[in-house]
């Protein structure tokens, strides 16, 4: 008998894992063959990306988790950042705005440790009804701590990124002694080395992850933010938890489909495929499943734009613009032969997604932000955390829908997603790209499931983006070439406003998806977009026997 058969006699599904870096799946692989579950699996790796990817995510920055147990509804954690204490109107006197970098864009608390410690607080759940105990955390931080110490290979999209943040981050607090090679760029294969955070990372392992917030990490974060400008104090730190929330849900049918509540943009990507659910037949043509998706995402940003904010100023519960009046209102303004006019306010933002799927048929669909490449670029001396920008997305202007205010939550890019389809197949899928988020989930979750393309397929082909993603400031229609050959000419005629741009393109995000079949064999999909590896059935087969 083969190793892989003996695994299977053993489990009752097969693992899977997708991140957009290769050493982070590889972390998550780790964990899950060592018997950890899908949450220990996630974050070990999200500490892994948050080393390998600095210039995606970290520890300063932002997550949101929806959690699958086989029969059980998911669960959602918000791990966003709130505003500061001192975050006021009054504390931006003379600013237009809020500063996109440095100290005063460092206004919003750190969520993300936070959220790994409540996500494991629910594997801690799973695991008491074997009476067994979480991995510890020195295994689950031990890749991150090394890749830290030792170096990790510089990627194309780390010096693309630091290419177009130099001049904005130069000066900021940190930032050139930890992710610029002795005041200069780094080259792609150079070996970035962070020993400072490798040194936060092991005492986090070691105190535990409440340190990050009521202990030694906390003090010296909040020394070294108050010293960069920023309005976070001590007392933001202690405040601060990460909480569970109820996911927004949409039937379709195809199955069911989740994400998160407000403050993200959750609300959008589930308005999308609901409409796309209601018009999908009558396409004949890909350029059709593009144009009405396309057509989609107006109507469902046009609904986010309006209502969606810190959950303590909405003006309606979200879940009502997914029931029938107001969804058939939407379709009613979209026409197969003509594109409404756009632009429409569009949303930045930069992140990582992953997935996984381990023995027991847990799942887990996560995403990790700083907002901008390198957040506000601050850099705490004494830790080697970047901070997030996130709250440079509030407004200074009274009145406004995301205007500032303590303790209040900024609008949030980020929403993984989850769906349980009627076929029993359950499926984790999401993506990076601020504003493409949405549609770039719409487009793989479509293409796999309404057009059945195999899931790698759905991932890579061609796609197309509204609006504007992180680093542009455009807001028409861009297309990849591949994809633009085959329906570029037909969308102009219907009134789209396109560009045409290469293909491949990390414009439009770093895609992933986990999908886990009745039968109990995996399916997984990196985008060739990131620097990404997918671990499934297929893949323990070709490396196990």
């Amino acid at each position: 008998m083969s190793i892989f058969q003996e695994n299977i006699a053993v489990k009752k599904n097969d693992i899977a894992f997708t991140t957009p870096h290769f050493k982070a799946t590889e972390t998550g692989r780790k964990i899950l063959e060592q018997g950890g579950t899908a949450i220990e699996a996630m974050v070990a790796a999200a500490a892994t990306i948050a080393v390998v990817y600095p210039h995606m995510n970290g520890l300063g920055g932002d997550g949101f988790w929806l959690i699958s147990e086989p029969g059980k509804a998911p669960i959602g954690i918000d791990a966003s950042g709130k505003a500061a204490e001192l975050a006021t109107l009054e504390f931006y006197c003379g600013h237009d705005s809020i500063p996109a970098r440095g100290g005063k864009a460092a206004l919003t608390m750190a969520g993300a440790v936070a959220g790994w410690q409540e996500a494991l607080a629910v594997s801690q759940a799973w695991q008491a009804v074997s009476n067994a105990q979480n991995m510890p955390l020195t295994s689950l931080l031990e890749d991150a701590i090394q890749l830290a110490k030792n170096g990790s290979d510089v990627t194309k999209t780390y010096v693309d990124a630091s290419k177009k943040t130099f001049a904005d981050l130069v000066s900021v607090q940190g930032f050139a002694s930890t992710f610029l090679k002795q005041g200069s760029l780094y080259e792609q294969g150079n070996t970035l080395t962070l020993p400072v955070l490798a040194q936060t990372l092991e005492q986090l392992a070691e105190k535990g992850l409440n340190d990050f917030y009521q202990g030694d990490i906390a003090t010296r974060l909040a020394k070294d933010l108050a010293k960069s400008g920023s309005p976070i104090r001590l007392a933001d730190f202690k405040s601060y938890q990460a909480k569970r929330v109820t996911p927004l849900q949409v039937k379709t049918s195809v199955g069911s489909l989740y994400n998160l509540p407000a403050p993200t943009q959750g609300i959008a990507s589930l308005l999308i495929l609901a409409l796309y659910d209601k018009l999908y037949t009558q396409g004949k043509s890909v350029t059709d499943m593009a144009h009405l998706l396309i057509e989609c995402t107006k109507q469902a940003f046009i609904a986010r734009n309006e209502y969606v904010t810190d959950e303590s100023r909405l003006a309606m519960d979200l879940a009502s613009l997914l029931e029938e009046e107001p969804l058939e209102k939407m379709c009613h303004e979209i026409s197969l032969e003509r594109a409404q006019v756009w632009p429409h306010h569009a949303k930045q933002g930069d992140t990582i997604w992953m997935g996984a799927c381990d023995s027991e048929g847990r799942m887990v669909s996560y995403i990790q932000s700083l907002y901008w490449e390198f957040g506000s670029g601050v850099v705490s001396p004494s830790t080697g955390i970047v901070w997030n920008n996130r709250g440079s997305s509030f407004s200074l202007q009274k009145g406004s829908l995301q205007e500032l205010g303590p303790n209040l939550k900024p609008f949030h890019t980020l929403n993984p997603a989850f769906a349980e389809l009627n076929d029993g197949r359950r499926m984790s899928y999401g993506t990076m790209g601020g504003e493409g988020q949405p549609q770039t989930q719409a487009a793989l979750f479509s293409r796999y499931v309404y057009h059945q393309l195999p899931l790698d397929q759905a991932i890579s082909e061609g796609r197309w983006l509204l609006g504007r993603t992180w680093g542009d400031v455009s807001h028409n229609l861009k297309i990849e070439r591949d994809f633009a050959d085959m329906v570029a000419e037909e969308l102009v005629n219907r009134g789209h406003d396109l560009v045409v741009v290469d293909s491949c393109n990390e414009l439009m995000g770093h895609a992933g998806a986990v999908v886990l079949h009745n039968e109990g064999y995996t399916e997984a999909a990196t985008d060739p977009r990131s620097d990404g590896l997918a671990i499934d059935s297929h893949f323990i087969r070709n490396n196990l026997i």
